[in-house]
């Protein structure tokens, strides 16, 4: 335990802090100047919350775009080190109602970005290279105990260990999925035609395991850190050039300043930083580590195998699918038929969900089983508004990577009386066993 505590140069946590603040100003801004603002907070009349957070819903007008420039304003607070705990602290509170508010562009790196910054807000980023220390040289300090840098290597191990256990299924296996995704990505035809080769597209998927199983143990050991380094920055940068996820490759690739030397961190970024002579262990916020950190990480460690605990595949039911860190596994693809019938005539009535839903929308509510759910329930309050009690029953098939097209949601069931179950399985969710038959 005393080595936890024990003084290491800061520059690894300094650096990060000017790298991560980079990246949130990068995110948020990129937001706005792409289109993505206006396509998930803009453009919709309402927006698919996170379940019980449907009061969550964009601001007016162009509200969404000061709303975003002020948590890329806070992304360069961060960075510069101003005010640092409220900016990082702000900037927190703001991205986690953005991720809450909607979910029709789900990314697993918007939810990183939540624990991250909840991590940097209990860390003395701001003790060095920040307008913080220099306004108050009192605080100015270059050391950190070690285990700042140990939860950052934590957490970016949790990511990657369960990453790699969610591979390990079939259609990964035989390079089903990483065949489909790898379809159509480039306009050359020559790069194509190697994506299209069997023993490509099974190298991607078998790297993809082993990237993600060895990186950090690689990290970790000196004379295959190098060679990890590497290799992370040509997987992230392949990534970052093929799929198109925005600044997740980036983000992976700045955890790598936590694993080497700190001493080698602060030649490489802070030249002129004194070295560090102190050797007693900082006790200062262990209460943190112990109150805070311990639970933090069960949770992280729990979150990601509670699907284990519900009835059916994840992968078709999508139930504990995310804050699981199944990340880039499946395609999903299907349609859905809404029938509403008043409950006093029994006669079906007209309603035209194009006219509701943007076109990103309306694929969400074609496969996911949350997003069918939800409409349901908003066109039943729509209608009793009208002073009519409705039943909305669902025509829903799906097919995974692919495969054949298989009913998701039972078309018996009044998906407005349905309830949520948040822990457990829906049994209105349709179950299969693994030759296709339908489970009753």
């Amino acid at each position: 335990m005393k080595k936890l505590f024990l003084p290491i140069d800061n520059s690894p946590l300094i650096i990060f802090r000017i790298f991560f603040g980079f990246l949130l100003a990068a995110e948020t801004f990129g937001a706005i100047l792409t289109g993505w603002v206006k396509e998930n907070f803009i453009k919709p009349q309402f927006t698919f919350s996170h379940i019980g957070m449907e009061w969550l819903q964009p601001l007016p007008g162009y509200g969404m775009y000061f709303y975003f420039a002020t948590m890329g304003v806070l992304g360069i607070l961060v960075m510069l080190g101003w005010k640092y705990r409220w900016s990082l602290s702000a900037f927190t509170l703001l991205w986690t109602i953005t991720y809450w508010m909607q979910k029709t562009s789900y990314n697993n790196h918007y939810y990183m970005l939540i624990l991250v910054c909840l991590i940097m807000i209990f860390l003395p980023a701001n003790r060095y290279a920040s307008i913080d220390a220099k306004q108050h040289p009192e605080m100015k300090t270059l050391s950190m105990p070690c285990w700042c840098s140990g939860v950052m290597i934590l957490q970016i191990a949790i990511v990657y260990l369960f990453a790699t256990l969610s591979k390990f299924y079939p259609d990964w296996l035989d390079g089903t999925f990483t065949k489909n995704l790898l379809t159509n990505k480039s306009p050359y035809p020559f790069i194509q035609e190697i994506f299209n080769q069997k023993w490509f597209y099974l190298f991607i998927a078998y790297s993809g395991i082993a990237f993600d199983m060895l990186i950090v143990p690689m990290l970790l050991w000196k004379k295959t850190r190098t060679i990890a380094f590497i290799a992370s920055l040509i997987f992230h940068l392949f990534n970052a050039i093929t799929l198109q996820i925005g600044i997740f490759p980036f983000f992976a690739l700045s955890f790598a300043v936590f694993f080497y030397p700190p001493e080698k961190i602060r030649a490489l970024f802070f030249k002129k930083k004194p070295v560090l002579e102190e050797s007693e262990p900082i006790y200062q916020n262990r209460s943190v580590l112990f109150y805070f950190f311990i639970p933090y990480f069960l949770i992280q460690i729990l979150l990601p195998i509670r699907h284990w605990f519900i009835k059916g595949d994840v992968l078709w039911t999508e139930e504990g699918h995310r804050l699981s860190w199944r990340m880039m596994l499946r395609s999903r693809s299907g349609y859905s038929n809404f029938k509403i019938i008043d409950k006093k005539t029994k006669q079906p009535i007209p309603y035209n969900i194009n006219s509701k839903l943007t076109d990103k929308q309306f694929k969400m509510v074609a496969d996911k089983p949350d997003a069918i759910w939800q409409l349901s329930q908003r066109i039943k309050k729509e209608f009793a508004a009208q002073g009519k009690d409705v039943s909305v029953f669902v025509n829903c098939h799906v097919s995974i990577n692919q495969k054949p097209y298989k009913q998701l949601i039972n078309p018996d069931v009044d998906m407005a009386s349905a309830e949520w179950n948040y822990f457990l399985h829906n049994d209105w969710i349709l179950l299969y066993d693994n030759e296709g038959h339908l489970v009753k």
